[in-house]
């Protein structure tokens, strides 16, 4: 079996970018990974657009035809993307081509087109992963091993926020993550989908909901240009606009299956805040704290330590103890977002090479489907909802 995995791309902006430097950087600080990444398509619609990331980003070729990229012999993984919408499709073909896949979250734009992406992954027997990039923070692993080896007691509270503030200025144009067709849904798709995968990976699964959400700006001007989080549009007071059919915010409670609460917040109107993805964990032994803004700390609390010196610690999770860190710097030497997606291509190609599926798999990201849908029914219905409804 050759040690190359031939990856094929589909999108080339945001995820896009952070994609393939994961790629490039795989064979340089994980030389002895199982399989190292070809980067040898990438697709997109803009035939200029992606001709100039193909050439800046280091894959060989590019090509404006998803379809066309599927069916090719000499394409082993379908690395997807693209926007939220055009997952399913391309999912289903790149399975019954038998190709692997990796597919950017939220995993689809419903939890019947989730699950009908993970059913044709496991019939065509290919490895599939979701990606939620935080859960490889080196940080995020040492919570999850004081959570799983017991240390923190039993967990009595989980509580998440995801704080941003870029679309605050009513002028900032429509762009596809402000429309329910594209994105499926707004800041709890896009920024709750993180914080539900974390609890779940870190205390267990939900067993139900409660939720409010709001749309504090209801029409804004149509974008001429987008990318990333930016867009370009009129100014102009008289310019077309259109309906913002997405949440700008949304909270919820959570009962977890083994009896822990948990609270979640998830919006783009937190003035102050770029980027704030946090939670703490409660337990009957400790607690811990992370905020990925400072991604590689994580603050830790037992109360079996002696009274005198009682209180949260910091800990830097870059010493080779933690896991990934050895592959990178010297202790102390930090490292950032770009890396947890080195990480994730880890186990991508450490799970097909191994004949299993990575984590997280297609089923993380039904699940994941799920709560958000959960939530998304009581918002509508005003109840708690439980996740066996689902």
């Amino acid at each position: 079996m050759s040690n190359r995995l031939r990856v094929g791309m589909v999108g080339y902006k945001f995820m896009g970018k952070a994609h393939s430097n994961a790629y490039r950087s795989l064979p340089m600080f994980f030389p002895s990974a199982p399989l190292q990444p070809e980067m040898s398509v990438i697709c997109g619609r803009n035939e200029q657009g992606v001709q100039e990331a193909a050439s800046q980003f280091g894959w060989s070729e590019s090509i404006t035809d998803w379809r066309e990229l599927v069916r090719r012999d000499d394409i082993d993984l379908i690395d997807i993307n693209a926007p939220s919408d055009a997952h399913k499709e391309i999912a289903l073909e790149a399975a019954r081509q038998g190709k692997h896949l990796f597919c950017e979250k939220p995993l689809a734009l419903s939890l019947a087109d989730s699950r009908e992406m993970l059913q044709a992954a496991e019939e065509a027997g290919v490895a599939h992963m979701v990606g939620f990039n935080y859960r490889f923070s080196p940080a995020v692993q040492l919570a999850k091993e004081l959570v799983q080896s017991g240390r923190l007691g039993k967990i009595y509270h989980f509580r998440a926020f995801f704080l941003q503030d870029w679309i605050m200025d009513p002028s900032f144009p429509l762009v596809w993550r402000l429309q329910k067709e594209v994105a499926g849904s707004g800041s709890h798709g896009d920024l709750g989908a993180h914080l539900i995968d974390l609890a779940r990976f870190l205390v267990g699964e939900f067993k139900e909901v409660i939720g409010m959400s709001e749309t504090f700006i209801k029409e804004r001007p149509l974008a001429s240009e987008m990318t990333g989080l930016s867009a370009k549009g009129s100014s102009n007071a008289d310019a077309p606009k259109g309906e913002v059919t997405v949440d700008d915010a949304t909270l919820f409670l959570a009962r977890f299956a083994d009896g822990a609460l948990g609270s979640f917040e998830a919006t783009r109107f937190a003035a102050g805040h770029r980027s704030t993805n946090s939670f703490e964990i409660n337990g009957s032994l400790g607690s811990v704290r992370f905020d990925f803004e400072r991604m590689n700390e994580l603050e830790v609390y037992f109360t079996k330590d002696d009274e005198d010196v009682q209180g949260f610690r910091r800990v830097l999770a870059t010493d080779p103890a933690h896991k990934y860190a050895e592959a990178w710097w010297p202790a102390g030497h930090t490292i950032g977002f770009e890396h947890t997606f080195t990480h994730e291509m880890l186990e991508l190609v450490t799970a097909i090479s191994e004949g299993r599926q990575p984590e997280p798999s297609f089923h993380d990201g039904v699940a994941c489907q799920a709560v958000l849908e959960a939530v998304e029914r009581s918002v509508t219905e005003r109840r708690w909802v439980s996740l066996e409804e689902m």
